[in-house]
């Protein structure tokens, strides 16, 4: 219990801070950078209890998936060859840079490759286990500085750089998202629907249930993808289940900064100073690369370039989905291509690795970087 608190007074302090900086997402990248700095400065080990990270993945996944409608699943429908298209060259330019940064830095072919393709940390680290020559640590290491360089750089150039008239402090502001309706959105601090009651007992059972059965059904991020079915069904179904007060928004951001924090390791890998400039690199070239490509998927598709930058940055769905619904971009339409990307890269990527790779990752390890303990 001490330890919990002490990571509650710490975070909020990180929150407070970064929200009065107006840092984009301060509520998440404030308590994120807190633990990192508060860790690796106080050698202080912090705790976050599983289940109050489970809720708050779970109630910022049921307030983007009030953004979905009707006529935004359709618009979707619409975009999956173009998603397709993205997530391919996207997934593509990953697999050329970790061929460049293996030859580069002396680690093997599978270690970078796994280490920057954009499939989530926790699932490249299992899925490095089939790999004989792939280190678990690097591939680590290197998803993580590729994560710091979404959560960090995303945001401010989806605030500074792509989006106008965007109050970037503070939480998931209301708004109307593309071919929605303003009830459809995440924030608000009041209940939409003349039924309300029964809408509120029907998320309060719907939402929850929805989380467990994605766990148990092995779906990427659970706790977060359930409940965004589960009330993007209630809306396309013609519901209008309660929205979320900002307060409640506020915490689930707060809890979500917590565990990304707190899954982020470095002092597992020794040497990791002269692999650190290149995942650096390879971060921030992925995400030139996801700019590159909005600016021309904006030319030929209608959508705006906030919305396409944020469905093909190297993120994760709720980091993106967040950030989309505080910019007040299309958030149903980030979510599909954040999704479409993880599903085919656990589904068809490890196809593409065997036959790239073999089943051993055949390339040896060089003397450049070794695991530590």
């Amino acid at each position: 219990m001490l330890n919990i608190l002490e990571t509650l007074g710490v975070t909020f302090a990180g929150g407070m801070i970064f929200n009065r900086l107006h840092v984009p997402l301060g509520w998440m990248l404030g308590p994120l950078a807190a633990v990192l700095v508060w860790q690796g400065m106080a050698r202080r080990m912090l705790k976050w209890p599983t289940g109050c990270r489970n809720a708050g993945l779970a109630l910022l996944g049921y307030g983007i998936g009030l953004s979905f409608t009707a006529e935004s699943a359709m618009q979707i429908l619409k975009q999956l060859p173009w998603m397709f298209l993205a997530t391919v060259l996207v997934v593509g330019f990953c697999l050329i840079l970790g061929y460049a940064i293996s030859r580069g830095c002396g680690i093997s072919a599978s270690s970078a490759i796994l280490g920057s393709v954009p499939g989530g940390l926790s699932h490249m680290v299992v899925l490095s286990e089939e790999y004989r020559h792939a280190d678990r640590t690097i591939v680590t290491f290197m998803q993580t500085i590729r994560l710091l360089s979404v959560l960090f750089v995303v945001p401010f150039l989806a605030v500074h750089g792509l989006a106008n008239d965007i109050a970037p402090g503070g939480a998931v502001s209301p708004a109307t998202p593309p071919g929605g309706s303003a009830t459809a959105v995440i924030g608000g601090g009041r209940f939409s629907g003349s039924d309300w009651p029964w809408s509120l007992l029907a998320a309060a059972v719907f939402v929850p249930f929805a989380g467990w059965l994605a766990a148990r059904l092995k779906l990427p991020a659970p706790w977060f993808l359930g409940p965004t079915i589960a009330a993007a069904l209630m809306t396309v179904g013609g519901w209008e289940p309660p929205q979320l007060p900002d307060i409640v928004t506020i915490g689930a951001q707060w809890s979500l900064g917590i565990y990304l924090g707190l899954g982020i390791r470095f002092r597992s890998l020794s040497g990791w100073r002269r692999l650190l400039p290149y995942s650096l690199v390879s971060g921030l070239a992925t995400v030139a690369f996801s700019i590159a490509l909005s600016l021309v998927y904006s030319l030929i598709l209608p959508l705006d370039t906030v919305t396409v930058f944020l469905g093909a940055a190297p993120g994760g769905m709720a980091e993106m989905g967040v950030t989309a619904a505080a910019l007040q971009a299309d958030v149903s339409m980030v979510i599909a291509y954040q999704m479409f990307r993880i599903l085919f890269i656990l589904l068809i990527v490890p196809f593409i690795l065997r036959r790239l790779l073999g089943k051993s990752g055949n390339v040896p390890e060089a003397d450049g970087i070794k695991p530590g303990g």
